[in-house]
């Protein structure tokens, strides 16, 4: 099992909450190149944090991916997607700042390219996430 980031501004796209009511969705609208590669390697089991951008800047739940990658019909630039459910919100998820603050994560996706919408997540970093949120 591999850990991903996926951000999305809950204001404006979708939220950790749309997809508790929903239970499952698909998971597109990346058209970053860096990102639709990190898509594609997404495999069902995987597990998916769920990363609100905007004014929050916070882990806000985890999803685990159902499908593997396929283009998306409802994109005319055929982009890649997946499915994902919902397994479990976090009140209180590290927030960006939190990962600044950590020096062995200076080269994590989420500190230095903060406009990548989605990305792989080191087992390092993942268990450390897994931590915060079990406090």
């Amino acid at each position: 099992m591999n850990y991903f980031l996926g951000k999305t501004e809950p204001d404006h796209d979708y939220s950790i909450d749309d997809l508790a009511r929903e239970g499952e969705t698909l998971w597109d609208g990346i058209h970053n190149a860096l990102a639709l590669r990190h898509v594609s390697t997404m495999q069902p089991g995987d597990r998916l944090f769920i990363y609100h951008s905007g004014k929050e800047k916070r882990i806000v739940g985890l999803a685990e991916v159902t499908t593997e990658p396929a283009p998306n019909p409802d994109d005319p630039r055929n982009t890649w997607a997946v499915r994902v459910k919902f397994v479990d919100k976090y009140a209180d998820g590290p927030v960006l700042a939190d990962f600044k603050a950590v020096p062995e994560f200076a080269d994590f996706a989420l500190v230095r390219q903060g406009r990548l919408s989605l990305m792989p997540v080191p087992q390092h970093i993942a268990d450390w996430i897994l931590l915060q949120v079990k406090k």
